[in-house]
Parts: C-alpha cells; structure tokens; sequence
C-alpha cells in the first residue's frame, strides 16, 4: 500500500511555522526567513512533498462541492445547478456538508481528503475558508469559488450571489404599498453577508417610507423552519405584533404560517408573510407564498463555469456576480385589518 502524502499542515506542525509560511515557501517568495526556508525545505525533501500538478496537466475530472449543512431544498437547487454543468464537462462531483451551524468552515480532515483525491477545484457554498486553509489550496493549485459568501472575500476569490438588499426593498415596498406600516423581518444569522443585505434592504425601504422599525420588529435566526416558528412565536407576543413579516427564507416563512396557525390566526386575513428564495414549497404552501425569487439554480451554474474556467487555467473576466431578484405575487399576502 502507497504510503500517505503528508499535507503541509502536517509539514508546517512538524516545521513549527504556519501553513502560510510552508505555502511561500514552495511558492518561492522572498519574504521568508532563511533559516526558515532551509528548515521547510528540508523537511518537504524529507517527506518527498509533491506539489499539485500545474493547470495545464491532465486534470482528474473531479469537483468538491461543499454546504454548510445538506437539508434543504435549497441545497438540492444549488446542487442540480452545479452538477449539471459539471456533468456536460465531464466532471464528477464529491458533495460534503459542514455540518455544524455554529462554525461555517469545513475542517482539517476535509482539507486533508480533498488533497488525497487530488480533486480539481472547490465550489464553497454558504460557509467559508481560513486563511490557513486559502494558502494551502493555493499551493496545491486548487481553485475555489463561493455562492453566498459568509462574509468578505479577498478581491480575488471568485463568487456568485443574489442581489440581496434589492430583494429585501422590493419585498418590504411591496407590503408597505398594500398598506402595511407594522412590518417585522425574520433572517439568518447576523454575521452572514446576505443576512445582513436583507435586513438592510428591509430598513432602507422602511425609512424611506417613513416608518420606524422597533427593535423588536428585527428577528434573526439560521433560516431554518424552527426558528422562523420560534421568532414569529416571540413577535405575536409583542404589545403591538405586526401585521406583515417580511421572512429572510422560505423555510422561516413556512416556520411563520406554523406560529400564526398555532394561534388561530390566518394567512394573509390576518398576518401577511412573504418569504425569500422562491422555492417549490413555496408553491406548495397553504396559501402559497409571496416571496423573492433568487436564481439559486442560474447561480450554481454560473459558480460552476466560473471554476471549470479557472480549473482550464483562465481567469473569469469578472470575479464577483451578483443576479437579479424579483417578487412573485402569490396568496400570503393582503392588506391589514385595521
């Protein structure tokens, strides 16, 4: 049985130096001490390291495509986007998840099968690298890019979203102008970029209406149907609930139709919701839902080709691309009562 290939994060423990410092070096940059140099060196002779072939070698045909977690539809859209443009190219697909919603980074051992497989390039969903882990692609010559990133990016990492805070006025506009003035918003995790860009697109449009937003009108969770239930629970709770919830995912929406039910309440009589994502439960739901549809399956393709070009060795003329949101009508939501 071959023996294992050390990583450099293996290389760069036993070297006593970070993964960076292993990357500049096999990467021949100046900014290295020399006795540094020698010592990663020796050991990269030592382990008889081979760095990932150039990108104009054969490639193995194979592409990481990595979720924060795996159990949504949202996922499978994502999913079917990238699989079907990997598949006309010839590419197989290794699907993992992150699975832990506290974190969004994948962990050492993923990093670890990936350089063991050899795999072409990463599609990064909905989490994030570090920059230990950027370097070490980087040296290995794998490419990466990213749907809905976390948070910022460096310029040169490609990455594929939605126009969030667009979609975030255009949902809010649209239940203001059915007369709504006390609008709640539910959305993910506050220190995720397309989170924030909704809420952001929800307060813009509140402003510009003329209206105040309480504190407690502005509700964040994971954009999962649990919470959505949880926090629209919380908001009926309030001396003065609102008469429309503007909710960051479909999932959160379907949790929002579960608390107001709960409480004998219905949609749209009585509470308005409008949803984000536009996926088939949307349809689905009782009423269906008026939400902002997001391209998820035109994104997944377009994050694919953008990869497939890098893999090929030629760079996007663009790395960041943002596509159009837009409201679908449905039957969630009505004027208000009163």
């Amino acid at each position: 049985m071959p023996q294992r290939r050390p990583t450099l994060a293996e290389i760069a423990q036993e070297a006593g130096v970070s993964v960076p410092t292993v990357s500049k070096v096999l990467n021949g940059r100046l900014d290295v001490a020399a006795e540094t140099r020698r010592q990663v060196e020796r050991l990269l002779e030592q382990h008889r390291y081979q760095p990932r072939r150039h990108r104009d070698d054969r490639t193995v045909g194979l592409i990481d495509l990595v979720f924060l977690d795996l159990g949504s539809p949202w996922s499978m859209a994502i999913l079917d986007g990238v699989e079907e443009v990997t598949h006309e190219a010839g590419f197989g697909i290794v699907v993992s998840a992150v699975h832990d919603r506290s974190r969004t980074r994948p962990g050492r051992k993923w990093l670890d099968n990936l350089q063991a497989r050899n795999s072409d390039g990463v599609v990064l969903v909905l989490s994030e690298l570090s920059a230990a882990q950027h370097a070490q692609l980087a040296a290995l010559g794998i490419p990466v890019v990213v749907v809905d990133p976390v948070g910022d990016l460096a310029k040169d990492v490609p990455a594929v979203g939605a126009t969030n805070w667009a979609g975030g006025v255009a949902a809010t506009e649209h239940l203001i102008g059915l007369g709504h003035r006390r609008i709640a918003t539910l959305s993910g995790p506050p220190d995720v970029m397309c989170s924030r860009a909704r809420v952001d697109g929800y307060r813009s449009a509140m402003r510009d209406a003329g209206l105040t937003v309480p504190d407690d009108y502005v509700r964040y969770g994971d954009f999962l149907l649990d919470t959505g239930r949880t926090e629209t629970a919380a908001l009926l709770e309030l001396p003065e609930p609102p008469t429309a919830i503007f909710a960051g995912s479909d999932q959160m929406a379907r949790g929002a139709y579960g608390a107001l039910f709960d409480r004998g309440l219905r949609v749209p009589d009585d509470v308005s919701v409008v949803g984000f994502d536009d996926l088939p439960e949307a349809l689905w739901a009782t009423p269906p839902l008026t939400t902002i549809r997001q391209p998820l399956r035109d994104m997944a393709q377009m994050a694919a080709r953008m990869l497939l070009d890098l893999v090929g060795g030629n760079r996007p003329e663009t790395t960041r691309v943002e596509m159009a949101t837009r409201l679908v009508e449905r039957s969630s939501t009505a004027p208000p009562k009163d």
